[in-house]
């Protein structure tokens, strides 16, 4: 049974019955809220609520062991690939060694699903986003081989797409303490597939994260229980459960 603050119970069980939930990561990192909601319930409603409400870069969450079987690789990790770099200097140049808020990016390779057209509208990113989460769930359930999962992925996704996805940290939580993570702790939370969908919320002029005070009167207003970074790591250990 799980155990702990109300707030904290009431995302939880929000989460689980496929509806939204806020979280504020830290004023030590980078002090933004995201709009979250489980992958395997998006709708073409869900990503045009988080297009229009939140207005920064939509990103897909999953945890690491789906990364595994998919093997998805890190982008950051690329940039450092001895072969790759020899072929294409430039990638060299462009290495991620300068972030302010962490020493290493979540971001791994965009997708579409193959019966999308552009894959842009609320409709294929709603169809790439469910799917990419029901299949996660399909080959973590049924035990399939990395080969396995591979294929099956092959065979409904391409790259490059319009969601852009995101591997947890292995280790999660106990490693790094970004977006990526905390959205993936939140699935594990409610007992769903450890793949989110959400999105950053700017300031209307899109200058800036949107103050943690407007977050939580957007919350209020619209009845979605906000957490925090520090609220999830008290309660939170990796095997997805409630301390």
């Amino acid at each position: 049974m799980r155990v702990g603050p109300p707030a904290l119970e009431k995302a939880i069980q929000e989460f689980a019955s496929g509806n939204p939930v806020m979280v504020f990561d830290s004023s030590f990192r980078e002090s933004e809220t995201d709009l979250l909601w489980p992958a395997q319930f998006a709708t073409p409603q869900v990503m045009r609520r988080l297009r229009n409400d939140c207005g920064g870069l939509l990103f897909l969450a999953i945890g690491n062991e789906i990364g595994e079987k998919f093997d998805l690789p890190w982008l950051q990790d690329i940039h450092t690939n001895h072969a790759l770099v020899q072929l294409h200097p430039v990638l060299d140049r462009l290495k991620t060694d300068d972030l302010q808020y962490d020493n290493k990016s979540a971001f791994t390779l965009s997708i579409n699903h193959r019966d999308t057209f552009t894959g842009i509208t609320d409709r294929d990113r709603a169809l790439t986003t469910r799917r990419f989460g029901e299949l996660s769930g399909e080959v973590l359930k049924n035990g399939l081989s990395n080969e396995e999962a591979q294929i099956a992925l092959g065979k409904e996704f391409r790259t490059p797409g319009h969601i852009p996805v995101c591997r947890e940290s292995p280790g999660g939580l106990s490693s790094r303490q970004g977006h990526t993570e905390l959205a993936v702790s939140i699935a594990r939370m409610a007992g769903l597939v450890p793949c989110t969908i959400g999105a950053e919320m700017l300031q209307p002029d899109g200058d800036g994260a949107l103050p943690v005070e407007e977050a939580r009167a957007y919350a209020e207003r619209h009845g979605i229980p906000m957490l925090t970074g520090d609220d999830l790591l008290k309660h939170y250990d990796n095997s997805g459960t409630v301390n």
